[in-house]
């Protein structure tokens, strides 16, 4: 066989490509907070509600996450989401303990990658991925002011994001056996301190707030589960 042919063929295995993806039609699903807030658990300060509805967009005041009431387990969330310059917010999934929610939970990651004060950071980080443990495939969110697409489907142990129409993130957590390394060797944060592998695969599901002191904007927030 070619050289070159068997040498194209191996760099094509090691590249986990960031796969092109349809969101799906979610007109006709529940909405994962309604209007009213009878399905939510909303924290408030000094009396008010942190998080609040604005022409159809809802966002918070403050840094706490706003909450399900019911507790899900197998589900597809979409939603879209507008960055405030330097957002920095995520979309909490399999939450147990909602006091201590860091560790007891999955967060897929939402920031504003564009701005200068993330340029630094672990990739882990970044937008699309999900934070502390798994690099994005593809930085695809759109600059601070514009609306991005995200669908975050939760089958069991395995947690698959889509963002702006590209497959970024694919986690099976049974793999993520450590509260100190990711399965590819990197470290993890020490304030996720608890396994993936030990999270139950049913549990509240949380939208972060204003975090960082940056504006994070959702609509169109929509859930099927099941």
């Amino acid at each position: 066989m070619n050289k070159t042919i068997v040498l194209t063929a191996a760099l094509c295995l090691a590249v986990v490509p960031a796969w092109a993806a349809d969101h799906p039609d979610s007109s006709k699903w529940d909405d994962l907070f309604s209007k009213d807030f009878s399905d939510a658990i909303v924290p408030a300060d000094k009396g008010k509600p942190i998080w609040t509805w604005e022409n159809g967009e809802l966002t918070a005041s403050v840094d706490q996450a706003i909450w399900t009431k019911e507790q899900i387990g197998d589900c597809v969330i979409d939603l879209e989401f507008k960055c405030g310059p330097a957002a920095n917010s995520g979309v909490i999934v399999y939450t147990s303990d909602l006091k201590n929610w860091i560790p007891n939970s999955v967060e897929v990651q939402i920031l504003d990658d564009n701005d200068p004060k993330w340029a630094k950071v672990d990739k882990t980080w970044l937008c699309g991925g999900i934070f502390g443990h798994l690099a994005p495939a593809q930085q695809v969110v759109k600059k601070a002011g514009e609306w991005n697409r995200m669908t975050v489907t939760c089958k069991g142990p395995v947690i698959t994001v889509l963002l702006n129409g590209v497959e970024t993130a694919r986690m099976d957590m049974t793999k993520w056996t450590s509260a100190k390394k990711n399965p590819d060797g990197s470290a993890i944060p020490p304030w996720l301190s608890k396994p993936k592998a030990e999270i139950k695969t049913q549990g509240h599901i949380g939208l972060q707030g204003k975090h960082g002191g940056a504006p994070i904007f959702f609509r169109n927030m929509k859930i099927k589960k099941g």
